[in-house]
C-alpha cells in the first residue's frame, strides 16, 4: 500500500536551508502528497535547502556557490538562471509579451501581469495575521507588518529621518538631492519615484484601471476611487472643528483648514507665489513651463489643466447637461450654472474682508482686493511696467508693438537714436 510508504517517509526530518524560504512550487508529488509527508524531495547537502523539484535545486545550489553562468551579450549583467535573462533582455528590446485581456496593457513578465490583474479583480491575496487586514502586493504586507512592530530600520543621514522600507528611503533621499531618475518618453517630464511616473502617463494614454463595482466608473488613480466610493455610502468621516464642514477625505479637510488660517505652505520657485495645495502649485506652473499634457483625441488640441479638456469635448459633442431650474438655459460646466443661478438669487458669497463689497465670483473680489494691496502682478517683460489687471498688460504690450513697427517704417538710419528716446518717452506717456 502506498499510504505506510508516506509514513514511512514522513518520519524522515526534512533538512531546510536557514538563508532562505522553502520552496513552494511542487512538480513531481502533489499538494496532498507532500503536506501529509511534511517534507520536500531534494536536500541541498551544504546548507539543508530543501526542494520539492530537481529544477529548483541546482538554481538555488548556484545562489550558495556565487555561480552566474548566463550573462547578456548587450550589457554583460550575469545571472543564475535562464529564465532570469530572458526577462532582462526584455529592458532591452522593449518586449512586452503578456498582455492584459481586461485592459490591454502589455508586461515583460508574467508576474508583472497577474499583479497588474489584481488591480481589476480585487483579489488580496497577502492578508496580515495581527489584524486581517489583506494587500495585492506581497511587499505591501511585509511594509504593513512592520507598522505592528514599530520598526523603521532606514534612517537618512542627512536629516535623521526613519523609514519601514529601503526604497522608501531612497525615493526620501531624492528630496535631498533632487534627484529624478524617471522620465516621461512622451513629454519628456521627470520625477522621482517610477509610480509617479505610470501615474503621469495615464495622463497621456487615457488608462483608467481603477473601476468602480457599483457603477461601473473607472478613474486613473486608486485614490480616486476610493472617494468615489463613499459618494454611494455618503460616508463623509472628517469633519472642520471651525465651522462643521464635513469631508469625504482627510486630505481635503487638511486643504480646507487653510481656508481658515490663510496657510499657503506651496510656493512656487519661479516667481514666489504661494499656494494652499500642491495640485494648484502645479497647475501655476505649467503657466510658466507651457506645458499642456491634456490631448483632445478628437482634434489634437492640447489644455494645461484637465478640466478644459473636458470642457473642450462638449464643443464636438455639443453636450450640455446642466439646466437652471428657473429659466431653463444650459451650461456645459457646473461651476458655470452655479455663477448663473446667482443672477436669479442676487447671492454675492464673496466679500472683500477690507471695505466690505461683495461679489460673484471669487475671481472678481481678488481682483478688487489688488486696490487696496496695490499688487501689480501682470508685468511687461520688455519695460518692466506692471498693471493690476491681465487685460490692461495685453493693451499695453499691443500698443508698444503698433509704436515699434511705425518707428521701424518711417525712421533713417541715422535719426533712429534720436527716435528711439522719443519713442521710449511716448511709450510710457501711453501706458
Amino acid at each position: 500500500m502506498s499510504f505506510p510508504k508516506q509514513k514511512a517517509l514522513s518520519e524522515e526530518k526534512p533538512l531546510e536551508c536557514n538563508d532562505v524560504e522553502d520552496f513552494t512550487d511542487s512538480v513531481t508529488l502533489t499538494q496532498p502528497e507532500l503536506t501529509h509527508m511534511g517534507k520536500k524531495q531534494d536536500v541541498s547537502k551544504e546548507f539543508g535547502k530543501s526542494c520539492k523539484d530537481q529544477s529548483f535545486f541546482k538554481p538555488h545550489k548556484q545562489i550558495h556557490t556565487r555561480s552566474k553562468p548566463y550573462e547578456c551579450h548587450l550589457c554583460g549583467k550575469a545571472f543564475i538562471q535562464s529564465s532570469d535573462l530572458i526577462q532582462h533582455i526584455r529592458t532591452h528590446t522593449g518586449e512586452k509579451p503578456y498582455d492584459c485581456h481586461m485592459c490591454g496593457k502589455t508586461f515583460s513578465t508574467r508576474s508583472n501581469l497577474k499583479k497588474h490583474e489584481r488591480i481589476h479583480t480585487g483579489e488580496k491575496p497577502y492578508a496580515c495575521q495581527l489584524c486581517g487586514k489583506a494587500f495585492s502586493q506581497c511587499y505591501e504586507l511585509r511594509s504593513h507588518e512592520k507598522k505592528h512592530t514599530g520598526e523603521k530600520p532606514y534612517e537618512c543621514n542627512v536629516c535623521g529621518k526613519a523609514f519601514i522600507q529601503r526604497s522608501c528611503l531612497t525615493q526620501h533621499n531624492r528630496t535631498h538631492t533632487g534627484e529624478k531618475p524617471y522620465d516621461c518618453h512622451i513629454c519628456g517630464k521627470t520625477f522621482s519615484t517610477r509610480s509617479n511616473l505610470r501615474k503621469h502617463e495615464r495622463i497621456h494614454t487615457g488608462e483608467k484601471p481603477y473601476v468602480c463595482q457599483l457603477c461601473g466608473k473607472a478613474f486613473s488613480q486608486s485614490y480616486e476611487l476610493r472617494s468615489h466610493e463613499k459618494t454611494h455610502t455618503g460616508e463623509k468621516p472628517y469633519e472642520c472643528h471651525i465651522c462643521g464642514k464635513v469631508f469625504i477625505q482627510k486630505s481635503c479637510l487638511t486643504q480646507h483648514n487653510r481656508t481658515h488660517t490663510g496657510e499657503k505652505p506651496y510656493e512656487c520657485h519661479l516667481c514666489g507665489k504661494a499656494f494652499m495645495n500642491c495640485s494648484n502649485l502645479r497647475r501655476h506652473e505649467r503657466s510658466h513651463t507651457g506645458e499642456k499634457p491634456y490631448g483632445c483625441q478628437l482634434c489634437g488640441k492640447a489644455f494645461s489643466q484637465c478640466s478644459e479638456l473636458r470642457d473642450h469635448e462638449k464643443t464636438h459633442t455639443g453636450e450640455k447637461p446642466f439646466q437652471c431650474n428657473v429659466c431653463g438655459k444650459t451650461f456645459s460646466r457646473s461651476s458655470n450654472l452655479r455663477l448663473h443661478e446667482r443672477i436669479h438669487t442676487g447671492e454675492k458669497p464673496y466679500e472683500c474682508h477690507v471695505c466690505g463689497k461683495a461679489f460673484t465670483r471669487s475671481s472678481n473680489m481678488k481682483l478688487h482686493e489688488r486696490n487696496h494691496t496695490g499688487e501689480n502682478p501682470y508685468v511687461c517683460h520688455m519695460y518692466g511696467k506692471a498693471f493690476i489687471y491681465c487685460f490692461v498688460l495685453r493693451q499695453h504690450v499691443i500698443i508698444v508693438k503698433e509704436i515699434s513697427v511705425l518707428v521701424a517704417t518711417f525712421t533713417h538710419p541715422e535719426e533712429s537714436h534720436t527716435l528711439k528716446e522719443q519713442n521710449h518717452t511716448l511709450k510710457n506717456s501711453i501706458v
